[in-house]
């Protein structure tokens, strides 16, 4: 079993945060995981997207150049990485900040409010939580939610740990809305 995701926004989304939860996630369950940032000019305001590879097996390099599945944040990286994602892949938009329409026929598109989820969940700083849940559910084969979850409180619970029980609600919503996408 081997998985990728890159994942899309621009500094500030937590587009960074969001892979490296998943990579930890994976590596708890003793799998082998591979987190590879990539930043534009500016942390926070430019590009920024970061790569995860998770699998049973050796990961011979931490390159994707055709991503099974995309998570997207917003137009910017919508232009930029729609047209990577391999054919039958899986393209996970922020339908909240994405206008442009989707231009690709050979791959799934799922629509996530995540900015309005996020906001349920208690912040719209938290969208990338819900984009968490819901390459969670979609990956449900590998990660349970409590799974998920317990990464995320390693990654942020010392440092934020006001942010540990908004960051577990946008997770949840964000899993639960995959659910009812599928």
């Amino acid at each position: 079993m081997t998985r990728n995701v890159v994942a899309a926004g621009f500094g500030g989304q937590g587009v960074m945060l969001l892979g490296q939860i998943l990579a930890l996630a994976a590596t708890q369950k003793q799998l082998n995981a591979t987190w590879l940032p990539s930043y534009g000019p500016e942390q926070r305001g430019g590009t920024a997207n970061c790569t995860v590879v998770v699998s049973d097996e050796e990961i011979g390099s931490p390159v994707v150049d055709k991503p099974m599945y995309v998570i997207i944040m917003n137009n910017p990286s919508m232009e930029k990485f729609e047209k990577m994602v391999e054919p039958n892949g899986t393209v996970i938009l922020n339908s909240t900040l994405i206008t442009l329409e989707p231009k690709r026929t050979d791959v799934n598109y799922l629509k996530v409010p995540a900015n309005e989820l996020a906001e349920q969940a208690g912040s719209q700083r938290s969208a990338n939580m819900v984009m968490l849940g819901v390459i969670g559910w979609l990956w449900k084969d590998i990660f349970t939610l409590e799974e998920l979850e317990q990464a995320m409180v390693e990654k942020v619970g010392d440092k934020r740990p006001q942010l540990v029980e908004t960051n577990k609600k946008a997770i949840e919503l964000g899993y639960e809305f995959a659910k009812n996408l599928v």
